[in-house]
């Protein structure tokens, strides 16, 4: 495979040309164009920042792709799945509840909002593919129903992958509750008797028996799960977690492995922004000062190519003074600065390997790291 083209533009305007027609210009001359979108709908995947959370991407952003769609003659929808952690996206209807408050409502965005995997995490769609690691990839049944699929991305640092790009946005965010655990832990969940009241809600929505309520306490057998994630949507107290034990290598390799599955087989647009570069992911509650200045906007119909890029921009950037990244720089020991080099996501969290990510996506076919970067 030779090299992919990846446009890019910068976050600097003129009085003739604002960031929405900006970006606009720079998804056209990326070839958005060249995608037959009459009549065809059109799944926008994007991350609607959990409550608390201001670093996710502005819904006017969401409003230049969903028009520039809808100008081709496509229907389109803003979407995401809901969450494995217990937190302000956990269902549905709290889910939409946070994408409104956080500015994604039809008004704004021009387009509607639907929850990928339903209500409870659950409908999803099963995708076969050939990976190393993952055989039956697991889909918010929405995203899977969509004739097009294009990832609108934040680019900003994360606590496990390193950074959350475009493949993370699209593998890890379109993997269903029980996609998603079976990309972090093999999706066996646990109950914390402390916060349990033994209510049963989790036996009785299970379909193989694998809570049981002892002396008002719910223990799960992993034996018996089937790893569905129903248990975690019902639990009234959130005593019921996913038990993140898989390695951060396996972690990116699976990552990459739904991102395959949810980009074969039909026209695929990736848009990254790296702006308000937060050290952890938009799933916090909260955002901490941005690792490095912002950058820009990136787009290309590869998404190994576009995370490539991006990362590659992010570490010629300065520290931001303040932040994660410059504390780290000023006082991890020498050994540390020698391990993490001049890479500025493993200076941020140490121990994430991002580029396991890109090598496992480049392997199944998903893209290819070297890029031709085309400024706009």
């Amino acid at each position: 495979m030779g090299e992919s083209k990846v446009y890019f533009t910068s976050f600097k305007t003129t009085e003739h040309e604002n960031l929405i027609q900006k970006l606009h210009r720079l998804m056209k001359q990326a070839g958005f164009e060249n995608i037959d979108f009459n009549e065809k709908y059109a799944a926008i995947k994007i991350h609607f920042g959990e409550y608390g959370n201001l670093a996710f991407l502005r819904p006017n952003y969401a409003k230049v792709v969903a028009d520039y769609v809808k100008e081709l003659g496509g229907k389109a929808f803003l979407t995401d799945c809901n969450t494995l952690y217990v937190g302000s996206r956990k269902n549905a209807l709290d889910h939409l509840d946070t994408a409104y408050v956080n500015g994604f409502s039809p008004l704004q965005t021009g387009c509607h909002v639907i929850i990928g995997d339903g209500l409870k995490g659950t409908d999803e769609t099963i995708v076969p593919i050939d990976g190393e690691y993952v055989k039956e990839a697991k889909i918010g049944h929405a995203i899977m129903d969509a004739d097009v699929f294009i990832s609108l991305t934040h680019f900003k640092g994360h606590e496990t992958a390193g950074f959350g790009g475009a493949i993370k946005n699209i593998g890890m965010g379109c993997g269903s509750r029980a996609g998603k655990m079976e990309q972090h832990c093999e999706g066996k969940p646990s109950a914390d008797k402390d916060l349990c009241v033994g209510c049963g809600a989790c036996s009785r929505i299970c379909a193989h028996g694998a809570p049981v309520i002892a002396n008002g306490k719910a223990t799960i057998d992993h034996d018996k799960c089937v790893g569905c994630g129903r248990c975690l949507a019902v639990c009234p107290k959130d005593a019921i977690t996913a038990d993140f034990a898989d390695s951060i290598a396996m972690l990116n390799y699976k990552m990459a492995e739904y991102a395959y599955a949810v980009c074969k087989d039909r026209p695929c647009f990736h848009v990254s922004l790296i702006c308000d570069v937060s050290p952890n992911c938009d799933c916090h509650a909260e955002n901490d000062i941005p690792i490095i200045p912002n950058i820009g906007m990136l787009a290309s119909f590869d998404p190994v190519a576009l995370d490539q890029a991006c990362a590659d921009l992010c570490n010629k950037m300065p520290a931001m003074s303040g932040s994660l990244l410059d504390e780290n720089e000023k006082n991890l020991p020498e050994e540390e600065h020698a391990h993490c080099g001049h890479d500025h996501f493993k200076m941020t969290h140490p121990d994430t390997e991002w580029e396991s990510c890109l090598d496992h996506a480049e392997k199944m076919g998903l893209g290819t790291r070297a890029y031709e970067l085309v400024q706009v």
